[in-house]
């Protein structure tokens, strides 16, 4: 995981702050395969079956809890997409970025 993407300074209430269009390229620029589809960010994992498709999913969903930061999901039978947003910031956020960061670790192993 990058350093641009996971600062030291961490506390909730920084990670939950709407993030100017300059931070947000400067952070989509180290992440791989992700885009930006309006007020969030995207990116659909490839699966050679369900069964590891739902483990991905089942995966995801521990990462959200513990981060308590729920993606959306669209589930099909060898791809799940994923689309990150801070609602309540009313757009993206630092913790967009540090989620879908820990997904792509999780993907790569």
């Amino acid at each position: 995981m990058s350093q641009t993407i996971l600062p030291n300074d961490t506390t909730s209430s920084n990670r939950r702050l709407p993030l100017t269009d300059g931070e947000i390229a400067q952070l989509m620029s180290a992440l791989e395969g992700w885009s930006l589809e309006g007020k969030a960010i995207t990116k659909t994992y490839e699966f050679p079956d369900y069964f590891e498709t739902m483990a991905f999913v089942n995966a995801t969903a521990w990462i959200s809890h513990r981060s308590d930061h729920h993606p959306d999901l669209t589930v099909g039978y060898s791809r799940c997409k994923v689309s990150y947003s801070t609602h309540d910031a009313g757009g993206l956020t630092r913790n967009d970025f540090t989620c879908a960061a820990k997904l792509d670790a999780l993907f790569s192993q």
